[in-house]
């Protein structure tokens, strides 16, 4: 089994920035793929960024170039630094990560953004 604990949400105003923070634990060996999503109210969750464990970074067009994933596998933590924030990433974002075949999920973290 795998844990993901997402921190670093919060408010904050339009064109601020935040960093998203997962931490892995438990039966961490052999994740692969981490990613982020997000789900706004009313909607479905949608898939913002992707970092497999080697290979290119991908992004979802409406956070390109504004939001960066990051991983730092010594601390088994995977990041998403936000810039640029509109009112429109307002969401819950969820970590994400693959392992032999399942998905894990955290809990999620709420990120609100005003205008």
């Amino acid at each position: 089994q795998v844990q993901l604990v997402e921190s670093g949400g919060g408010l904050v105003q339009a064109g601020g920035s935040l960093r998203l923070s997962c931490a892995a634990s438990g039966s961490i060996f052999s994740i692969s793929t981490m990613g982020w999503y997000r789900q706004a109210p009313g909607k479905q969750r949608e898939w913002v960024a992707t970092i497999p464990s080697g290979g290119t970074t991908m992004y979802a067009d409406s956070v390109k170039g504004r939001f960066t994933i990051s991983r730092d596998n010594a601390k088994n933590t995977v990041y998403l630094q936000m810039n640029i924030l509109k009112p429109e990433d307002t969401a819950v974002y969820y970590c994400r990560a693959a392992q032999m075949g399942r998905a894990y999920w955290g809990q999620g973290t709420q990120v609100t953004v005003s205008s």
